[in-house]
């Protein structure tokens, strides 16, 4: 085959919508089986829909909620309010995977679901990968995408630096019905994290938050750990006393690492969340997910097309994807550094109320251009 790709995220799933527009053989390797939930905010900036429409991709038909303002609350529940610049969408994972799996399988991408690759080793004699998946199936391509996820057993294999490293982080996803403004999306501050809320499709809520597990083992379950320590912001008090939680537990996920991630790993590529994960307040992964399959689909066409090397195709997807994402990254660390912490995050809600015109230049150096 000319392109296998691990992880049936955004990233995988757009990419291989891509390479195979331009007619190449792809399969795409997903461990779960879709549809299924995923621990994520479900905000994507509109700056990725006239690629997704260029992929017969529309979300439109999925009836997504449009998004046009902006809320940041400090932990005491001091608000701040400004526009959404651009503009952006909600909508569950569990709807726009299955849709754009289902789209991929529609147009002959294979679509191996409830498969998980084992070991991937590059072949310098062929110039190609041979992947071994956990069945005991050996599958060659000549190029591989990494877009599996925050953390894999891949990433192990791989001795990936921040795979050797405990992460203090982890993610709460509860999807929720509630009386709450459909077109906003709202991120509120508490000790030691913070919380997104906004609406997706069918009249429902994403609401998801960063924390750390000292957090939780202090609490002793996700249920005290709400009511102890969100609850002490009014805010979020308010949405945990009034709203209908729709699934009996929530989506967790563990070790949320925000350490630097190479995009290339032993001639692999890497996007999404497998080259570097944007922080949970500046809200816009998904959308990075979708801009990094344009960069690397459009680099291994070329490289498929016989027009660059296997070097070339390595150099210059390096170069472009730290040119669209290195700044959004150091920006996004930078404001997570500012909040979580009760005093400072009082200190610079406060402040930025008086200048909402920082706030809009900070929201506008953690999104990009249309494309």
């Amino acid at each position: 085959m000319d392109v296998l790709i691990i992880g049936g995220g955004l990233g995988g799933l757009t990419a291989a919508l891509d390479l195979r527009s331009h007619g190449y053989t792809v399969t795409l390797v997903e461990r779960q089986r879709y549809p299924f939930h995923r621990v994520c905010g479900e905000y994507i900036s509109n700056e990725v829909l006239p690629y997704l429409r260029r992929l017969g991709a529309d979300p439109a038909v999925l009836r997504p909620a449009l998004l046009s303002r902006f809320q940041l609350s400090s932990p005491g529940g001091r608000l701040l309010s400004v526009p959404l610049d651009m503009g952006g969408f909600g909508i569950s994972r569990f709807t726009l995977d299955q849709h754009l799996a289902q789209l991929a399988e529609a147009r002959g991408i294979t679509v191996l679901q409830g498969a998980t690759v084992a070991a991937v080793t590059y072949q310098p004699g062929t110039d190609s990968h041979t992947v071994l998946l956990a069945d005991g199936q050996q599958l060659a391509a000549r190029a591989v995408l990494g877009a599996f996820g925050k953390r894999s057993a891949l990433d192990r294999q791989l001795q990936r630096p921040f795979f050797q490293q405990r992460s203090p982080y982890l993610g709460v996803k509860h999807h929720l019905r509630l009386d709450y403004p459909t077109d906003l999306i709202a991120l509120h501050n508490f000790e030691d994290g913070y919380a997104g809320i906004s609406a997706v499709e069918d009249g429902r809520y994403c609401f998801c938050y960063l924390t750390t597990r000292h957090n939780l083992k202090q609490h002793g379950t996700i249920a005290g750990l709400e009511q102890n320590v969100l609850a002490r912001n009014p805010q979020l008090r308010r949405i945990l006393e009034t709203a209908e939680f729709l699934y009996p537990q929530p989506e967790v996920i563990n070790e949320i690492s925000f350490a630097p991630k190479s995009c290339i790993e032993d001639h692999m590529l890497m996007c999404g969340d497998a080259a570097g994960l944007i922080t949970p307040l500046c809200g816009n992964g998904m959308a990075m997910a979708i801009h990094g399959a344009h960069l690397a689909s459009t680099h291994l066409h070329d490289f498929l097309q016989g027009r660059t090397t296997r070097a070339t195709l390595e150099a210059r997807y390096r170069h472009s994807w730290h040119a669209q994402f290195g700044q959004r990254l150091r920006v996004g660390r930078l404001v997570q550094g500012l909040f979580g912490r009760p005093l400072l995050s009082e200190a610079v809600v406060a402040g930025l109320r008086y200048w909402p015109g920082g706030v809009r230049a900070l929201m506008r150096r953690t999104r990009g251009a249309t494309f």
